[in-house]
């Protein structure tokens, strides 16, 4: 054990063995205290952007990048640590580094391919599908800064979304009112909204089905 240690403080492991280290305390602390839990989060963002099987950064794309990268890194510290032990002494050692980096990156690609298929938005549930569709507000009150309603999806299941609304227009939201979705910030992870006034908001085909109360942060 004491030999183990000796070698990842030693060059070439030493220069993953600290990202190694941070990859690890960041998925403990993530399973103990859910820190970090949204990162894992594939809606939107990580399912559009790895739709593609060369998408994303260095073609680790389709997965959150924290997944990404902590496959590079436990696979860099691994080829490292090998290539320590296997090398002695000169020139050859000194390529091990980004040896073992190429190494993980290969490694990286060929396992982020079938993850992706984890990480897939479910249908109807994309940010840009609710734009144009009337919701109800949820909240007391609906500010530049706070508020939730409920919207439809395609599916007649229903979504609790985060809602903005600004000017004269947002004094009018109040819980039970309507509002019409007209667009998506991206920064922040919520649409804009404006009172909806033209009748009932259309229920699902199947309102009552198990896509009910589904929450889209």
């Amino acid at each position: 054990m004491a030999e183990f240690f000796s070698t990842t403080l030693e060059f070439p492991a030493v220069v993953f063995t600290i990202p190694f280290a941070v990859v690890l305390l960041y998925w403990l602390f993530a399973l103990a205290f859910g820190v970090g839990a949204g990162a894992v989060d594939a809606a939107d963002g990580g399912a559009d952007a790895g739709s593609g099987a060369g998408s994303g950064w260095f073609g680790l794309g389709g997965v959150p990048l924290t997944v990404s990268l902590s496959l590079l890194i436990a696979l860099a510290w691994f080829a490292a640590m090998a290539g320590g032990e296997l090398i002695g002494d000169g020139v050859g050692r000194a390529l091990v580094p980004p040896a073992a980096l190429l190494l993980g990156w290969a490694g990286s690609w060929l396992a982020v391919r079938p993850l992706r298929r984890l990480f897939q938005a479910e249908p109807g549930l994309y940010h840009q599908h609710f734009v144009g569709r009337v919701c109800e507000v949820r909240t007391s009150r609906v500010t530049t800064s706070f508020g939730q309603a409920e919207v439809t999806a395609d599916d007649g299941g229903t979504a609790i979304v985060q809602i903005r609304a600004e000017g004269p227009e947002a004094a009018e939201l109040a819980s039970g009112r309507r509002a019409l979705i007209y667009s998506y910030e991206p920064d922040g992870g919520f649409f804009w909204v404006a009172p909806y006034d033209a009748g009932p908001v259309e229920p699902g085909p199947d309102e009552s089905g198990p896509g009910r109360n589904r929450a889209l942060d």
